[in-house]
């Protein structure tokens, strides 16, 4: 019999490390297959050890290890290092699986020889009245245009891909291509993934691999994740000379221009006001001119993006339902605004601080 190793980080995860456990218990694997499942807890305080423990005891396929660094990646290396596994799946506690979710990724890989496979990232809100701000969230989230194109979240895409969520991998990828960075609290996966890429492996998605993601249900929580997914980029970036993708760097070079635009909006307006150059000099004029091109920039960047915002809070309402309409706009505010100004702050920290702030390294949930 072969093994097949899941991993899990989790840390206070009370209210669903439970059903999570029972999802993963009842995958069906194909014949010739037994399944492992170690859960990294990163030393929870809710009640979610002892709950874990419990299951664990009733259950000798599952293991819980200490996960004193609390983050993600320390997480899912202390469990490839334990794991038993000639293939390994990661799972994480706040997404829903298909049964065949682990026997698809192992048809995957089996069938393309890839370094890493995996499914859509598909996102799902709660029913009913109570979860229309996170059905706002999810069908945002699922937008090729909130998303900037990317793969992942194409329900029907079968192919390579620069990045997949979650992962499963052969062995044999974390023996040539190492382990999860445990510098980064976020994006570790994406890390990975280039380093993956850059090797000269391969990794595939495929719509059999199907899983649902409960996402945030707040506009602040939206924020806060996409404010640090953002912060973290530009240490990937900066380690690897290059940007996984080029729509990485979009959020952070349009708030950048709209933050330094109506700076220099502002210096031009002050300077006008309290130096008063006298009208029809040189001095008057280009400072008349630097702050009404700012001020045409700042408008016309503005106009031009809440233009875009609602025109595609339209477009999802329309096949998702009017319900979600009034939240919309403010969700991709969240997503997209949230990634662009932590990615500002990434990138001072990353090149003038050159080390990453410790306020960052929470994880939010």
């Amino acid at each position: 019999m072969s093994i097949v190793s899941v991993i899990v980080p989790c840390r206070n995860e009370r209210d669903h490390i439970e059903a999570f456990c029972r999802s993963v218990a009842a995958q069906a694997l194909p014949d010739g297959w037994t399944l492992e499942v170690l859960v990294a807890d990163g030393l929870s305080d809710d009640g979610t050890r002892e709950r874990l423990a419990a299951w664990c005891a009733t259950d000798p396929r599952f293991v819980m290890i200490d996960n004193p660094g609390r983050i993600v990646s320390c997480g899912l290396n202390r469990c490839i290092a334990q794991a038993r596994g000639a293939f390994i799946v990661r799972l994480d506690v706040h997404t829903v699986y298909a049964d065949d979710y682990i026997a698809q990724c192992l048809a995957t890989w089996q069938r393309t020889g890839a370094d890493n496979v995996g499914g859509p990232w598909k996102a799902e809100g709660a029913p009913g009245a109570s979860g229309v701000v996170q059905r706002a969230v999810a069908a945002a989230f699922q937008s090729r245009w909130v998303a900037g194109g990317a793969l992942s979240r194409d329900l029907n895409h079968e192919g390579e891909v620069d990045t997949v969520y979650l992962g499963a991998w052969p062995r044999a990828t974390f023996d040539r291509f190492g382990g999860f960075d445990e510098t980064l609290v976020r994006n570790q996966d994406d890390e990975h993934n280039l380093r993956i890429h850059k090797g000269g492996g391969r990794i595939w998605q495929s719509a059999t691999i199907r899983s649902t993601y409960v996402p945030r249900a707040s506009k602040a929580d939206v924020f806060r994740q996409y404010r640090q997914y953002g912060y973290w980029k530009p240490f990937v970036m900066k380690k690897h000379g290059q940007p996984a993708a080029l729509r990485h760097l979009v959020p952070g070079l349009f708030v950048g221009l709209l933050l330094l635009s109506l700076l220099v909006m502002l210096i031009g307006a002050l300077a006008l006001a309290a130096w008063a150059p006298e009208a029809g000099t040189l001095a008057s004029d280009v400072l008349g001119w630097i702050t009404l091109l700012s001020s045409v920039v700042l408008m016309g960047l503005s106009l031009l993006y809440g233009g875009a915002v609602l025109a595609v809070s339209v477009a999802i309402a329309r096949q998702q339902g009017w319900a979600l309409w009034r939240h919309l706009p403010d969700v991709i505010g969240a997503y997209q605004l949230g990634y662009g100004l932590g990615s500002l702050r990434g990138w001072w920290d990353a090149l003038v601080r050159g080390r990453p702030d410790p306020s960052f390294g929470r994880l939010t949930r």
